[in-house]
């Protein structure tokens, strides 16, 4: 058999898989089983932040695989707990506990709100209010958090004790807040699954106050929009706030499963021996590689990103099948006159391996993706949109 027919007879059929089979890449350009070249312009979907087979990421994981691949949480492993040293002296954070996945990084942050409600407040205090159109995680508890509701419709009865409001609306928020004894608030600065949309800063800063007034704990879900993607180390840095708690994953281990949740003064010692776990949690191999991509994602790299970001604008600016450009840094939405997953399909053909998000076409490149690389592929992308 081939690779896809072995793929469609053991693999259950949750991915409607392009008819492309990569096999091998470097940096941000990858090639298929028939040796044809593409511009990866989706990066995992936001996880390869380096590109493909960086020499440096390599390096530290090769040279933990030397000395222990996996050792349990009764233990203390070095890449552990230099990593929660690293992003909690970058965000000013107090703890971090480390998990698999955005979805896991979610959920470990909903735990929190809601243990910290508990004992400040009662038992009931338990709900968590959400905006929608956002998407926090395909667990049953991390769907109930998603505002969408054709994730939902699949899977009921989801976790209880979720409440979605509108973004940009105070009004609504604060009546979510009057009417629910409610634990948390989570957001995502740019709602990425639902259409590469940012929040507006203003309202950003009005929920985070009012939060902060009635003791609730604000959450922000970093797992597409952290480390480094949108031109600041996080997001939320773009709104000149500070969160309780930050959950991230994708581009953090730049290619291997890791989540993390980082825990603020508020909820800092929320968490006793046993409250909460993960086997595979802070695995050495992981942590190492996300040690090697936090510690280049420095200043320069950072301005490197929102020069990138403007060079897409400038590039896209005003040109025939563009109607609209949304997003920031390199996590950037186009709203094309043509249908988003034609133009994907389009790219493909030619060479350029981009993603849809609602009605856009995504793009989510490496973060050192090179300047001409990312023209070569703007270039096709404009022809693929006329």
């Amino acid at each position: 058999m081939t690779i896809t027919e072995k793929d469609k007879k053991y693999i259950a059929g949750t991915y409607n898989r392009f008819p492309v089979e990569i096999v091998e890449g470097k940096g941000s350009v990858v090639r298929d089983s028939s040796g044809k070249e593409y511009i990866d312009m989706g990066s995992g979907i936001g996880v390869t932040s380096f590109g493909i087979g960086d020499d440096v990421w390599k390096k530290a994981v090769t040279d933990q695989l030397d000395r222990v691949q996996h050792m349990s949480n009764l233990y203390y492993t070095g890449p552990c707990a230099d990593l929660a040293e690293k992003l909690c002296e970058r965000t000013g954070m107090k703890k971090v506990f480390f998990s698999n996945s955005g979805a896991e990084s979610n959920e470990c942050a909903i735990k929190a709100a809601r243990k910290y409600a508990a004992e400040k407040k009662g038992s009931d205090y338990s709900t968590i209010i959400t905006l929608k159109n956002s998407f926090h995680g395909r667990t049953l508890t991390t769907l109930a958090a998603t505002g969408q509701e054709h994730y939902h419709e699949l899977y009921n009865p989801l976790t209880p004790g979720f409440v979605h409001v509108t973004a940009g609306d105070m009004h609504e928020l604060e009546i979510a807040i009057r009417d629910n004894k409610t634990a948390g608030f989570m957001i995502e600065c740019i709602q990425g699954e639902g259409g590469v949309i940012p929040v507006d800063r203003e309202y950003v800063k009005a929920a985070r106050e009012l939060c902060a007034g009635n003791d609730i704990v604000f959450m922000v879900d970093e797992v597409q929009t952290g480390n480094g993607r949108t031109g600041r180390l996080y997001a939320y840095m773009n709104y000149d706030i500070t969160p309780d708690v930050i959950s991230t994953a994708k581009g953090l281990s730049g290619g291997l499963p890791l989540g993390a949740t980082l825990l603020g003064e508020k909820v800092e010692n929320v968490f006793g021996y046993g409250d909460h776990g993960s086997t595979f949690g802070g695995n050495p191999i992981a942590c190492a590689a996300a040690n090697s991509i936090l510690s280049r994602i420095d200043e320069k790299l950072l301005d490197g990103v929102r020069k990138k970001e403007e060079l897409i604008r400038k590039t896209l600016a005003d040109k025939p099948g563009i109607e609209d450009v949304s997003g920031m840094g390199l996590m950037i939405g186009i709203k094309t006159v043509k249908p988003a997953a034609d133009v994907v399909k389009a790219c493909m053909e030619k060479g350029v391996l981009c993603l849809t998000a609602k009605d856009r076409v995504r793009l989510l490149p490496a973060l050192n993706i090179p300047e001409d690389v990312l023209q070569r592929a703007l270039s096709i992308l404009l022809r693929c949109c006329e």
